[in-house]
């Protein structure tokens, strides 16, 4: 029997799967366009449908469809074979597929995949918590869509689970779920609403949990809000942005990406009908980050606070993004309120803050001409707040 791979390249041609990423057109028995994988005006990267594979002459870039999905969504391989199967109805069930499944990484992801499971069934017993998120306006088929959940507040509930499945503590605490204490490894998520933070090809590498239940047994008195998962051999925060995953399409379709900060900003974004959005996690964007969106448009729009500390939090991320060549846009956002809360208020006007949208230029310097009235002082906080991004365009 063809092995996955092979299956997968017998139902796939490279035509196919990279012309619904690039605008390919017919040059001779090939097709042309310009790389993803470097900058350039005339088209240098060819597809050959005869050979199944491409080549860019101009930076030498090759492969077949596995290599470009995993250059491009930046996957490794099993990520590219996990999404080209899905594509295709291949099923990896067989045993050519598991005998590639012995690695690291491999277990590390059966893991958090496991963990993710469970969070998601304790989700189910606590009407508590559902009732918080209906509360805050999400809707069920978006709980589940993107797979939100709940860790219990006892000292050592996933750990337990996860080593009834026959995983390792050290390989627990690896996975970034579980930490050293006086009494052993204890969860690092306990008491918490749980997401799930995905790669490009959707597997769960990593999880955000905000607290919720506070009756935690241990030593913490006073959680924190938020607990992110730290660095893992599959989670690095500076290359991922969350709900990316399901985001490709929609930024494809609109032609645009929206970012904005926090889970709960993108999931009421994505169920108010923008697919095309990402979230970062409270910190400017990283070249990594943008990259992952210059695959697939150069079109930016940020949604920002209109505060002074809105605008200087913000400054990084459209200074890279101009750097690197982007349009960058930004939503304006009054009176404190965040895009979570204007949706759930009124989903139309969120609607219309995006239309209304303008270029990072113009914002700056409409939000400045607003809260300095004196002429000369706006004029020099223009030279020291505008002037460096116009040099960057």
């Amino acid at each position: 029997m063809a092995s996955p791979v092979e299956q997968i390249k017998d139902r796939l041609s490279a035509v196919d799967l990279i012309g619904s990423y690039l605008k390919l057109t017919k040059a001779g028995i090939n097709y042309k366009a310009n790389c993803p994988f470097h900058s350039e005006k005339t088209p240098s990267f060819f597809v050959s449908p005869s050979r199944n594979s491409f080549y860019c002459f101009g930076c030498n870039a090759k492969g077949d469809i596995f290599e470009f999905l995993q250059k491009f969504e930046g996957l490794d391989f099993q990520g590219a074979l996990k999404q080209l199967a899905e594509k295709t109805g291949v099923s990896l069930s067989d045993s050519s597929y598991k005998s590639q499944d012995k690695n690291e990484k491999d277990e590390l992801y059966k893991i958090v995949e496991e963990a993710c499971l469970f969070f998601e069934t304790e989700l189910g017993k606590r009407d508590d918590a559902r009732k918080y998120l209906e509360g805050r306006g999400l809707s069920q088929k978006t709980i589940s869509s993107f797979r939100l959940g709940f860790s219990r507040p006892e000292w050592r509930s996933l750990t337990s689970h996860l080593t009834e499945k026959n995983f390792s503590e050290s390989a627990i605490e690896k996975a970034g779920l579980s930490k050293p204490g006086n009494r052993g490894r204890y969860d690092r998520f306990r008491g918490r609403i749980m997401f799930p933070i995905t790669d490009s090809s959707g597997r769960v590498v990593a999880f955000s949990g905000r607290v919720f239940d506070k009756s935690l047994e241990g030593e913490d008195k006073d959680p924190a809000k938020y607990v992110n998962s730290p660095e893992t051999p599959l989670f690095h925060k500076s290359s991922i942005l969350y709900g990316f995953d399901k985001a490709k399409e929609g930024i494809r379709r609109f032609t645009y990406a929206i970012v904005v900060e926090g889970q709960m900003d993108l999931l009421m974004s994505h169920q108010a009908g923008f697919g095309n959005t990402v979230a970062i996690s409270g910190t400017a964007m990283t070249e990594e980050q943008l990259a992952l969106i210059k695959r697939f448009t150069d079109k930016l729009l940020l949604s920002l606070d209109s505060d002074t500390a809105g605008i200087s939090a913000s400054g990084k991320s459209a200074a890279l993004a101009l750097r690197m060549g982007f349009d960058v846009k930004v939503a304006k956002l009054k009176g404190g309120k965040d895009p979570a809360d204007i949706i759930k208020e009124d989903g139309e006007k969120w609607k219309s803050i995006i239309k209304g949208a303008k270029h990072v230029i113009l914002f700056l310097l409409e939000t400045l001409a607003e809260k300095i009235l004196d002429n000369r002082k706006y004029r020099l906080e223009v030279s020291k707040q505008v002037l460096p991004y116009l040099a960057l365009l």
